[in-house]
């Protein structure tokens, strides 16, 4: 079967080798054509145009940024994609209302639409060991199962928009956590305790999560480089989080302070930085 993949990016690439290595055929596209030069040597076909690569495959795959990414991508009006018995699988994460929209444009044009984002992060993707969450039909999920299964664990959510809800309160999870853990890890710096004894009694404890020992080394060091995930794509990821809940007539006061973080971690240059750099935004060098 050939496949395409549309964005190479940091969690894409990862993707796209895993389903080169069991034997997919592969077309990619990427803006930044220097991000296919991996997954060229290893024998995907490059693409020029984002609609070269939609016409090349059965199936594509779309990790792309945003929704705004995704509209100028297929349903850009300086090309007509024909999408006649052709499936669109989006991973990235959106709205659940985004990702049904998608499915009607898809869906009146003559293609197959389902959603899968994926929970994880580099190293997950590099492992097989990304959280695959399938919004769609059960034929759907059904047909392309053993697809997702080359990249992690997968689980079937339910209707189109139901797996794009599930991967915000996911990340909704990570943002809170990841910015509770920095506010202890700050208190627990300035009041010159053992950071070593602090983290001893967290692994021991109900309230430790794995991402409190992912995240330990980078706000020790202050060192965010080499992002698994960017601040940037960080913050748009909490927005979405923040009018999700708003449509749903939830409080928001928690995630709205974790914008107003974030904006702050962005301001002193964390922008293309790990997300863990919140921390320097929770606590800045005196």
């Amino acid at each position: 079967m050939k496949l395409a993949l549309l964005g190479t990016g940091l969690i894409g690439s990862p993707i796209a080798e895993q389903l080169i290595k069991f034997g997919y055929d592969m077309t990619v596209y990427n803006r930044t054509i220097e991000k296919t030069e991996q997954l060229r040597k290893m024998g995907a076909d490059v693409a020029k145009t984002p609609w070269e690569a939609i016409e090349s495959a059965e199936c594509s795959i779309l990790m792309l940024a945003d929704a705004s990414a995704i509209k100028e991508t297929l349903l850009s009006n300086n090309k007509q994609i024909d999408f006649q018995d052709k499936t669109i699988i989006q991973m990235g994460t959106i709205l659940p209302l985004e990702s049904l929209e998608f499915k009607e444009k898809i869906s009146s044009a003559g293609g197959d639409y389902l959603e899968a984002p994926v929970l994880g992060s580099v190293p997950q993707a590099q492992e097989r060991k990304l959280i695959v969450m399938v919004g769609g039909s059960r034929d759907q999920f059904d047909q392309w199962q053993d697809l997702f299964k080359c990249l992690g664990p997968v689980h079937f959510v339910g209707e189109v928009g139901k797996a794009a809800a599930l991967k915000l309160a996911m990340n909704q999870l990570i943002a809170s956590l990841t910015t509770a853990f920095a506010l202890s890890l700050g208190m627990v710096q300035r009041n010159h305790i053992d950071v070593d004894l602090f983290m001893e009694i967290v692994r021991n404890s109900a309230v430790y999560a794995p991402t409190f020992d992912k995240k330990l080394p980078r706000m020790i060091k202050g060192d965010f480089s080499s992002p698994n995930f960017p601040t940037k794509h960080f913050l748009k990821d909490v927005n979405l989080i923040l009018s999700e809940s708003e449509r749903l007539g939830l409080a928001t006061p928690s995630i709205e302070a974790i914008i107003r973080i974030t904006k702050t971690a962005l301001e002193k240059g964390n922008v293309e930085t790990d997300y863990s750099s919140i921390y320097d935004a929770i606590n800045p060098s005196k």
